[in-house]
């Protein structure tokens, strides 16, 4: 950030609201708050005056709702937004649509209890802001699943020069389950990877997002709506099977486990959170070391953090194929980064070529 505060711009209808919100980025003081609006169509306007690094936009608000305050700064004055929502079902549904349009992430409201809320709210709200300004804004429209069930396209990022190491794609052996990581950016990443999926895909894959509870369930629709894939939400107890991807609950650790038949199958851990996050991708993806060993490959999407770094280590230790996301494409180069200092990457590429990759390398 070379020193210089994050200059953020609150979007609310709640006075009360605006004053929380206010009161908590002001306290950092890596943060400045260069103003607030009362709706949607008064955030645009002071977008345009103040040209802030970061906005935080309410959901539900007169005038112009986010959503549709979202879509037009997206069109004509692209920039890090982070939604406050309700952590609701419904509140989930608003804001996967907001991921889609182009926001970097979210917050939930501070509920009725605001004095125990505030404080977590008020780390969470901090950490993401700044985590914003350095954030690289994309909107990607994904096209539904086509009615021949073959996987949808979708729009390519610009033209870039992958990095690959000369790795061969039969160390290991054969591929028997893939497991993925992603957090901030994730949403968008993973319906580009899973879009471009056929829905005959040989093998399973387990997914660990960094997402609260009630949100996963809905996700999960969303990217099986999107997907030739069959994709749902983790259940204890659910088969693995291929043509199939299963979504970590939030709240819950995803675990791949065998039965004494050697069929897969995802269990649940209410295990504490690993690196402040729950669900963990280093607890999955030790999960799969443990079940798999090197028959497995490995992939580190965009996201804040260090999460998903150890399990690839041990995941890579044993044979199995690392893939990362590179800077280029990451909304946040974190996840991958940590992957890439730890050296254990075999192919570090923009999330337009993993699709091909993963396909390359599970044919062993």
């Amino acid at each position: 950030m070379n020193g210089s505060k994050v200059r953020v711009l609150i979007v609310d209808d709640s006075a009360l609201m605006r004053k929380l919100l206010g009161d908590i980025l002001s306290a950092d003081p890596r943060i400045e708050v260069v103003g607030t609006a009362k709706d949607g169509m008064d955030g645009l306007a002071k977008v345009k005056l103040l040209s802030p690094d970061v906005v935080t936009l309410d959901v539900e608000m007169p005038n112009k709702d986010g959503l549709a305050v979202l879509r037009e700064l997206m069109k004509t004055h692209p920039l890090p937004v982070i939604m406050v929502s309700s952590l609701t079902q419904e509140g989930a549904q608003t804001t996967l649509k907001a991921l889609s349009l182009g926001c970097v992430d979210f917050v939930g409201k501070p509920s009725g209890a605001i004095s125990t809320d505030i404080k977590e709210v008020a780390a969470d709200l901090v950490s993401k802001v700044i985590m914003a300004k350095g954030a690289r804004v994309r909107s990607l429209p994904v096209s539904p699943k086509r009615d021949n069930g073959t996987a949808a396209s979708f729009s390519p990022f610009s033209p870039s020069s992958p990095m690959r190491t000369s790795a061969s794609y039969s160390k290991g052996g054969r591929r028997e389950i893939v497991a993925i990581a992603a957090s901030t950016g994730g949403p968008m990443a993973l319906q580009q990877l899973l879009s471009k999926l056929p829905g005959d895909f040989p093998i399973p894959i387990v997914i660990t997002q960094h997402m609260p509870k009630d949100f996963t369930s809905s996700f999960a629709k969303r990217l099986d709506s999107l997907s030739a894939l069959s994709i749902t939400e983790g259940e204890e107890g659910m088969e693995l099977k291929a043509g199939c991807a299963v979504l970590a609950p939030g709240g819950s650790h995803l675990v791949v486990r065998r039965r004494p038949n050697g069929i897969p199958y995802c269990g649940l851990s209410d295990a504490p959170p690993v690196l402040s996050v729950k669900p963990s991708a280093n607890i999955m993806f030790l999960s799969v070391v443990d079940e798999f060993g090197g028959k497995a490959v490995g992939i580190v999407l965009t996201g804040m953090g260090r999460d998903g770094a150890e399990g690839a280590v041990a995941l890579h230790a044993k044979g199995a194929y690392i893939i990362a996301e590179s800077q280029e494409t990451c909304v946040v180069y974190g996840m991958p980064k940590a992957a890439v200092e730890a050296g254990i990457v075999d192919e570090l590429l923009p999330l337009t070529e993993i699709p091909d990759a993963l396909l390359r390398s599970i044919k062993g």
